[in-house]
Parts: C-alpha cells; structure tokens; sequence
C-alpha cells in the first residue's frame, strides 16, 4: 500500500475533540491515459490507489499497488450468480463455477476430437435423464452415463488446471457463488503473472463439462453439508420471510435437491454463454505490480474476448413489509434467534443510515447491544451486522439466549435497542466515535492486499462507483444525531423477519441412495499440449528473503529490568502493544476462568461499561487471553492514543474490583457455553474427538470444573489473581511507528515490583499410544465424518522441509493426492485432506491425520479408500514435479512482516530454535527427489497405528463397518468434555 495514500486517508481520522478544525477532502474521479494511451478511472484521496480501466470489450480491470510481498491477489469476478438460475435450474451458477476448474478444448483433453464426442451423448443422456419420470427408467439412463463417462474419462486428463496453477506457486485457489456473483480467486507470485494470465484467458475463452457426473456428486456433499448446517437454515429462512418473490429468497446458491440430481448440460452451457462474457466480468489485480505493464498484458490476454450484450433477467419488486414474519427451523445446534429488516441496496441512502444505527447498536465494544446486553449479560450473547446487494440489503440481529430464557425474550431484547436509538438515548458522541472506528477498520484492511481486492469485488458486482465507495465514511460523518433518529423512526418498526432456531429433529432433510459411481481414471501421468508448452513458458525468477530476526526485532531493556522488543510500522498510524506472561492454564487452572470474567468487571470509580466506552472514544481496544502456556494483555489502535490506553489499562489493571453478581452470571454463561459445545459439530469433533485421540481420558480439554465447583469460587479471587500477573516476569512487544512511543508508554504508566515471583509448574498432560481404536459420536446430521489420527515421533526440524513437500503433494489441495482419489475419482467427499502436523513444541509429538466428510451411506468405502492412501502412497512424478516447484515457489514469494515478524519467531522459539530455518528448508527441498518422499513416506506415515474419530447419525452409519477398524467406543458428549463426568457408555 502506498504510505502517501495512507497518509491522506488518516488525515480525515479526527476524533469530536478537533473535528471543528478539519478541512474536507474532495473526492472526485479523474480520467486519465496512461503511458500507452490506455484509459484509466481514479479516485482523488482513494487510500487503495485504484486504477480503474475498462477495454474496447467492456472488460473491467481493477489494478492496485501494495509491495508488502511479491504476491498479487488476483479475482476474476462474474456477474452470474444464483439469482440468475433457471426456476427449473436451481443450483446451476453454483455447479457451472465447479466446471470451470474442468478444463478447455485444449486444457485436460488427450484428443478432443474423440473426448467431443462422447460428452455430447453423456449430454444427451442427460436431457433423456431429467425428462425420464419412471424412477426404473432413470436409474437405467444413469447406469449408461457412469458407463459412457468412464470411457471418457480414459481420454480426459483431470485436474490439468490446478496442476498449472500450483506450479505457478498459487495460494488460495478456489472459488465462490452466492446471489449475483461467481468469483474465482489465486494469489500468485509477482513474476508469474504471464503465465497466469495465458492460463485464465484460455480457462474462460469456452466451456467444457468434463468428468461431469463425478463433479455433480461432490456438489451433492456440498449440499449435504448445508443440510447440516443450522446456520445455513436460519439464513436460509430468514431470507425466505424478507423476500417472499425476490430470488434473493426463492433460490437458494446450492439449489433444491431435485434440480441437482436432474442437471442439464445444455442448461449450464447456455448460462455460461450468456453471462461469461467480457463486459460482465471484470480481472481485479492487487499486489506487486507496475499499472502500465500490468494492463497492456491483461489486454493481450483478455481483449480478443468477443463482446456480446448481456441483459440481466428484472427481478420482482417486493412489497413493503407492513408486519413481521415469523419462521421456524430445527436442528441439533442450540437455539438461537435471528431477525432482520430489509433495506434498499447498495448505495442507498439506507445504506448510509443503517449502516449507522448498526454500529451504534454493535461494535463490539461501546454498542448499545454490547453494554446493555452482553457486558450486562442479559443474554448469552447477541449482535448485529449489515449485508447490502443490488437490489435490496438487509439490517440483521442475532441473539444467543442464556439459561432460563426464551427467545421472544431475546428478541424483544433486541427491539428495545432499536427503541433508544428512535428515543435518541445514545450518547452524542457516538456518531463521531462510530464513524472514526470505520476509518480504524478501513485502515487495517488497507494494510492487506486481499482486503481491498474484495472490496473491489463488491463495487464490481453490484455495480458501484467506486467514488461512492471512498466517500462513503465522510458522508456518514455528516449525519447529524437528530437525522438517524428521524431515520430510525421512520425505517424501524414491525417490518422485520424473524427465525427461530429450535433444537430438534429436521424432517425437511433429503438423504439419498449412494449411486455406485465407478471411479473414473485420472490419468496423472499424461500431458495435453497445452500443459506441455505452459511448462516451457519461462518466468523471472523470485529470489526469496529470509528474515533475520536478530536484526528484525529491535531489543532492549527498561529501565525496570524487563525486556522491551519492537517492529517498527512503516505503514501507518496504528500500534499494538502486547505485555505477556510465560504462565498459562496449564500452570493454573483457575488463571484461564479469571481471565474470562476480567472482561466484566469495573473498578471502584468506573463501570466496566463505562471502561469500554473511554476505550471507544480512544480509537483503542484491549483485551486479556490465555493459552496452554501464555497469558497476556494487550493494547491495539491508534498510536497517538496507546499511551492514553494503557494509562486506562493499569488503572483497570490496580483497581479492578469484583462483582458477585457478575460472576454468578458469568458461572450461567459458562454452563450455558457448554451446552452449546455439546451440540456443536465442529467443537465435537475438532476439539471434543480431536484431543480425547490425543489424550484420551486426561486432556487439558477434560481438565474442567464442575458447574457446581465453579460457583464456590470467589470472584475477588479471580480478581486478585489477575492483578497478581504483574508480579510474575514479564515482557513486552511493541509495533508502531517509533519504538519510543512504546518505551515512554511503558515507563510513565506501567507499575512492577522489584523483584518476581517465580512461576509454577506446569501441569503435564501426556499424549496416549494410539492403535486401532475407534471414538465414535451420535449426532443426528446427513453427513458423516470421519478423522484418521496417529502419533508419530518426537518433534524433529530436520523434518519441516521434507514434510512441507509430502503435504503439497499428498494431502493438501485441489491437485494433491488425496483430493483426486477421494474426491475426483471416486466420488466420495467433498472435502477429503490429509497432513504431516510437526509439533508447534519442543519435545512434542508430531501426528499423521486424514479427514474425509461423506454420506453415511459412503462411509464404508471413504474410509477403506483413505487407508489405502495412508499405506500406499501412490507415485506421479508430474504431480510430484508440480508440488515441488510449488513449494519453492510460494517460499520464494514469501515475506515475513508487519507484528508477524515477532510472532513467528515466538513460534520458532517454542520449537526449540532461534535461528530462522526457511533458507536450510529452501535448500533441502530444492534437492528433493520422489524418493526421498518416498522414505519419508515409508518411515513416517506408512503402517502408522491410526484411531479413527468418527461423527455420524448412529442410525445411519454402518458400526460393524467401523468394527473393520478396530474396537468401537461410544462416547457420551458429556463424558468427552468431562462436563459432567458420567460413565462411558459401553463399547
């Protein structure tokens, strides 16, 4: 990011106490060529440095600098998403961005002439499929698909495209569709922008459906996926009430399951061709690039593009809402409400005005939601945020209720902050507060190059200027008090949609049959033409930078003995400073629960709502936290302002006083968040499953108090162990602009004794053999999952390059191993990924894991597949090839900077070392060969004693397919957190 912008941009960040003395800005857009005559859009104080050019075929091309890294984010942006689908096509935007990866005439073929025709009759069979009403009859014509697409498969090469982009070095591959949009997405080194651009004009110049049916399967665990997601349905409904004829509400990203398992090929060509044209898509570039150079290239490889008019289906205009609309849906997660208003689009005077309200009601610190609903714990937890699209947005709240409640409380909880701010009754500085914290938040986006290329996105798709955009905070500035009261009277009223989130059994899930697809061929070890003359395409070469930390991390000493280290901030006005402890839970316990409570107490003179209102005012946050082995507490925001912060800070930190009233709801919260865990299948299983493999019966996880243990506690005791913190060493990391800020900080405000305690011991918890165990969780979903863990050796850095090389190639990616085989090949998963994990400490073990995410009805083969992987890894050299220049690639490319620079030598120190190992890793992977990824292979995965982790509905999941494994525990969801300690349920 250019600081000159940065500069221009923190001059408009002026709080109430001088706004009388700023000037305004003008912004306004400016037309320009460039040095080749090119034509370009730019924004007068537009902090991101947008150029903005559009080509002779209506292509737009969005280019801004940020030299942080030799990288450039790169989004390929298309004005195609689900609100475009067919009525009868559900779902097809979402599944066309899957084709997209498949290849060209030219991309994954052997011999297209030959691959043609069979993919018009696999088509034709399709159209015969979805008009086919006789359930017989159809899975006949499916039988003929899987046979004929196999034989296709012999001539496609699959995975040519991710083969290509990985061995540019690219990070992030993916892609995204979700109501007017289909975004695909890489972040690439500098040099490789050739090559890249050559690759993407090809990608989208056609529209091949290649290895079609085994594609649509893995979209079919996607769906799988939202059906067991809560959060999902909420959305899902909550748009549904807002917008009873808008597609907004009426079509869903994933589509309806009947339209997914009916697709047409000709549907999907046909939407490919109307909307993947170059006047509705536009290369948005962000990172190390130069703008001319940059844009005469995006021309060559984008402006034969043929333009062609695209005209947008009208969508329905809704009817204002004159009354709430209520929805319900069920599911295991705990309950939770959701409500929301809608609004205008993008761009609106809406926008500007509830964008306001929003945060006045949440910012996560000085809201009114904040103060008198979550510091107050009046609710378990609750919140709100903004979501603006073309056409209309929508003012959402969230509310999570606690023990005892129901969620009309919670609800009316929430309309009552609406009704202060259409009563006035929020402070008069909040405006100004609100409006300087945008600014913060915009700043620390500035600082990433992935940041302001979404922002771009967002402009792009919903058809924005983007002077709007960069005026958008200075005219919310300009609202008076009185305004967005008017507003909030005039907008908010009964007009909201309402879910309720139950807990209880969804009867609107689909499951569906396996269709026994036969794995199709991969062909790992051909070539199209066209990857062979990719490959011979030449790059300048990226030379990489190893930090040396010794000359990074400026240290000294304070004049009260601690040690004081500091990264300087070359890139504006923000600062961080951090005081840490080399204490953690694991030295005690009770420091994780006192940490806890600390952000809910005051002192003898202020509230602790009124503490975080005088941070808000500062344009500062604080915060305390707690790891396995740390604890700290920390200062983030302006720089001018830290000093005042952490005079704030040490008067909390003295004279902090507890409130047993605020613990006793604090003890219900905690016990309510357990509740919440137990229902939550993330949490089982990657924190519940994840650490019981590990460790089984006793784990930090597992080392709990009781509910009733924790109301015995006397809060002043927590109270008193945090102020106690002090006394134990400490040290102290500062990132700003200058490292006397942080020093003069420190010596003016910051207290400590002359002499230390001593910190106790940690509590040891040791990591169990694993073996042919398998840990298995009811939990009523249509997915299954299952986790693959073993214990390898000791921590070893020797390992870190050539394990760094196994993963790229074996267990991470869209081209690794693992992918291909589960996913692309047989169909089985939609997410399937497998790693080395080398332990984060010294002395600790490293593991092996594999995770596979899949019908229950796939589960028997997914997991015989996966241990196949795991015993026998199969050799490609291309692939194999491709992963190391990958890997170099992406280390090359790779900068360590910003407060990372410290952190990571935090992390490295933890390991046991202090010199930075990346050019020793550089080195050893530059000399790699297959076999050595063989023997490690051989010594560190192969014939690995695994325990397998399972989550599934026990009604549908296979246990004597599980008993294959090994000996089957089930375990109670009580037990596996020790909540309530009963006693196993038997095996």
């Amino acid at each position: 990011m250019k600081k000159t912008f940065l500069l221009l941009f923190l001059g408009t960040i002026l709080f109430s106490s001088c706004k009388q003395n700023a000037t305004e800005d003008t912004v306004t857009t400016i037309t320009a060529k460039d040095a080749n005559g090119f034509t370009y859009e730019s924004v007068t104080n537009d902090p991101t440095g947008l150029r903005l050019y559009t080509l002779e075929n209506g292509l737009k091309v969005y280019l801004s600098k940020n030299t942080d890294e030799p990288k450039i984010q790169t989004f390929i942006p298309v004005r195609a998403g689900s609100v475009y689908d067919p009525a009868d096509n559900t779902g097809l935007a979402h599944y066309l961005e899957h084709m997209v990866f498949k290849g060209t005439d030219e991309i994954g073929t052997q011999n297209w002439e030959e691959e043609k025709v069979k993919l018009e009759m696999i088509s034709d069979l399709y159209e015969k499929h979805k008009a086919e009403k006789d359930p017989d009859a159809k899975k006949a014509i499916y039988k003929s698909i899987d046979s004929l697409s196999l034989e296709a498969s012999k001539i496609s090469i699959a995975n040519e495209y991710d083969k290509m982009v990985s061995s540019l070095g690219a990070e992030g591959t993916n892609a995204w569709t979700w109501h007017e949009e289909t975004v695909y997405t890489n972040k690439i080194p500098t040099n490789e922008l050739d090559k890249w651009l050559h690759l993407e004009s090809e990608r989208f110049s056609q529209l091949v459906l290649r290895l079609f049916h085994t594609e649509l399967e893995a979209v079919y665990e996607e769906f799988n996926r939202g059906q067991d997601s809560d959060r999902r349905k909420v959305n899902t409904a909550l748009n549904d009430a807002l917008f009873p004829t808008h597609p907004y509400g009426q079509q869903t990203t994933i589509g309806i399951s009947e339209h997914l398992k009916n697709p047409s090929m000709e549907a999907i060509h046909n939407y490919f061709n109307t909307y993947y044209v170059p006047n509705n898509m536009a290369v948005i570039l962000v990172g190390d690039i130069e703008f001319e150079e940059t844009i005469k290239k995006v021309n060559e490889a984008f402006g034969k593009f043929e333009y062609k008019e695209v005209i947008h289906p009208k969508r329905p205009v809704e009817e204002p809402m004159v009354k709430s609309v209520k929805k319900e849906v069920f599911g295991p997660e705990s309950e939770n409400m959701m409500m929301a208003y809608r609004t205008a689009g993008l761009g609106s005077e809406d926008e500007k005005y509830v964008n306001l309200v929003d945060y006045i009601l949440a910012n996560s610190t000085a809201g009114l939601i904040d103060l008198n609903l979550n510091q107050e714990q009046k609710v378990q937890r609750a919140g709100s945020y903004t979501q603006f699209l073309t056409d209309y947005g929508m003012h959402i709240m969230y509310g999570y209720p606690k023990s005892g409640q129901n969620l009309d409380e919670v609800k009316q909880l929430l309309l009552d902050q609406i009704e202060l701010i259409k009563k006035g009754e929020f402070e008069d500085w909040m405006i100004d507060a609100v409006t300087n914290d945008l600014k913060l938040s915009e700043m620390r986006q500035l600082e990433n190059a992935s940041s302001v290329a979404y922002a771009y996105v967002d402009a792009f798709v919903h058809f924005q200027d983007w002077e709007g955009r960069v005026k958008r905070i200075d005219e919310m500035k300009k609202v008076t008090k009185q305004e967005l009261v008017d507003f909030a009277n005039k907008f908010y009223g009964d007009n909201y949609g309402v879910v309720y989130k139950r807990q209880g059994k969804d009867d609107n899930q689909v499951k569906v049959d396996n269709p026994g697809i036969t794995p199709i061929e991969l062909n790992r070890g051909k070539k199209s033409e066209f990857l062979t003359n990719f490959d011979a395409m030449e790059a300048t070469k990226i030379e990489p930078k190893f930090i040396d930390y010794a000359s990074a991390i400026k240290t000294s000493t304070l004049n009260n003995g601690l040690k004081y280290e500091y990264v300087k901030n070359d890139i504006n006005d923000l600062a961080q400073l951090y005081i840490f402890f080399e204490m953690g839970k694991d030295h005690d316990r009770k420091l994780d629960l006192a940490i806890g409570f600390f952000e809910y107490v005051g002192t003898d003179t202020k509230s602790s709502e009124e503490i975080k209102k005088e941070f808000y005012k500062l344009g500062v946050n604080y915060g305390v936290y707690s790891q396995s082995d740390k604890s700290g507490i920390y200062l983030s925001g302006l720089r001018e302002n830290i000093d005042a912060g952490l005079g704030l800070l040490e008067d909390l930190w003295a004279n902090a006083r507890a409130d047993q009233s605020a613990y006793d709801k604090y003890v219900l919260k905690l016990a309510k968040e357990r509740e919440e865990t137990k229902s939550n299948k993330g949490a089982i299983m990657w924190n519940g499953l994840w650490e019981y493999g590990k460790f089984g019966d006793n784990s930090s996880l597992r080392d709990v108090y009781t509910i009733e243990e924790l109301k015995a506690i006397d809060p002043n005791e927590l109270v008193e162990m945090v102020k106690t913190l002090r006394n134990y060493k400490h040290n102290f990391f500062y990132y700003g602009k200058d490292e006397q800020d942080g020093i003069a900080a420190i010596e003016a405000k910051h207290t400590a004794p002359k002499e230390f305690m001593t910190y106790p011991e940690p509590k040891k918890y040791n990591p169990k053999d694993m073996g042919s165990n398998v840990y298995f969780v009811d939990y009523d979903m249509v997915q299954s999952e299952m986790l693959f863990m073993a214990k390898g050796d000791t921590f070893d850095p020797k390992k870190m390059a050539v394990s760094s090389l196994f993963n790229s190639y074996f267990g991470s990616g869209l081209s690794s191993i693992v992918f291909q085989e589960i996913r692309e090949s047989k169909s089985l998963a939609y997410s399937a990924f497998s790693a080395y994990s080398g332990a984060s400490k010294a002395n600790d073990p490293d593991y092996v894991y594999a995770y596979v995410g899949t019908q229950a009805n796939k589960m028997d083969q997914a997991m015989d597949a996966m241990l196949e992987l795991m015993n026998n890894m199969p050799e490609a050299e291309e692939n194999f090839n491709a992963a190391k220049e990958s890997t170099l690639k992406r280390m090359a490319a790779e900068r360590t900077n910003k407060t990372n620079i410290f952190w990571s030598h935090e992390r490295l120190k933890k390991r046991g070392m202090t010199e930075n190992n990346k050019k020793e890793m550089y080195e050893a992977i530059q000399n790699m060969t297959i076999e050595d990824l063989r023997n490690f292979f051989n010594e560190n995965i192969k014939g690995s004693n695994y325990d397998l982790m399972v989550i599934g509905n026990k009604k549908d999941v296979d246990i004597k397919a599980l008993e294959k494994f090994g000996k089957v525990k089930e375990l109670d969801v009580d037990y596996l957190f020790n909540y309530e300690k009963p006693a196993p349920i038997k095996s």
